[in-house]
């Protein structure tokens, strides 16, 4: 007898452990399948965001169309047309310096670009007319490294020159490093006929425009140097058409 109870309260603890295990999975199963659906949805979303974004566009640069832009050089300052291969301005520091060095250097190319001429043309006249030695030699070339005769030179000539470009530059550096107002490099506050216009994009043109033939004229003067120094003559004397009257 008790053998029979036994048996059949085991098999009613079963009963009831099933019948449990049924009615929670009933609960949680349906309650399962509806939250996964959003959380799959929200992954899928998700994901088709990151897919859809649209590809960075890539500029390029005007100097060299086959490079990608530098990344510094965004076109607002004056003469740029993306050119730094190899990077040099990774900051707009490093920027400005290198402008402040260009725009230097452009200006004294395009004074020695029309003083390098002018100097083989008039020398040996002003010369004579002072009763001094001409600083050009017999082939009409004027002193310079390659050339030589930087001896005949007179010393005063040379602590003019550098006291002026001392003063020259530490206007300008001193304009930069207090930020006066509205600098920009090479901007030393000098016009003293008025030119420079107030319009922005006009300013801009012109200071484009002096960038480029600062350009231009650095390339011509060493084109002097180099061509005095392999033809042994003047650039006057190479070139005559471009330095005396036409019907000469």
């Amino acid at each position: 007898m008790y053998s029979i109870l036994h048996n059949v309260q085991k098999k009613a603890i079963v009963t009831m452990k099933t019948s449990a295990a049924i009615i929670f999975t009933s609960l949680v199963g349906p309650a399962s399948a509806f939250v996964a659906p959003a959380a799959q949805a929200s992954r899928t979303a998700i994901y088709a965001a990151k897919t859809t974004e649209e590809p960075k566009e890539v500029v390029y640069s005007t100097a060299i169309p086959f490079l990608e832009r530098p990344t510094m050089l965004d076109g607002t300052m004056a003469g740029d047309v993306g050119f730094d291969p190899l990077n040099f301005a990774k900051g707009p520091g490093e920027l400005n310096n290198f402008r402040e060095a260009e725009i230097k250097h452009s200006r004294l190319a395009m004074l020695c670009a029309a003083g390098w001429p002018l100097s083989e043309i008039f020398d040996k006249k002003i010369a004579n007319f002072l009763h001094l030695q001409p600083l050009v030699d017999a082939n009409d070339r004027v002193p310079s490294l390659l050339n030589g005769g930087l001896g005949k030179v007179s010393p005063i000539y040379w602590v003019a020159v550098f006291l002026f470009a001392g003063f020259v530059d530490f206007t300008g550096t001193n304009r930069a490093t207090f930020n006066a107002e509205g600098y920009f490099p090479g901007n030393l506050a000098f016009d003293p006929l008025g030119l420079y216009p107030e319009n922005e994009d006009e300013q801009k043109a012109m200071q484009t425009a002096e960038i480029k033939h600062g350009r231009v004229a650095m390339i011509a003067v060493v084109g002097y140097a180099i061509q005095e120094f392999v033809f042994k003559t003047g650039v006057v004397d190479e070139t005559p058409f471009f330095f005396t009257p036409f019907w000469s």
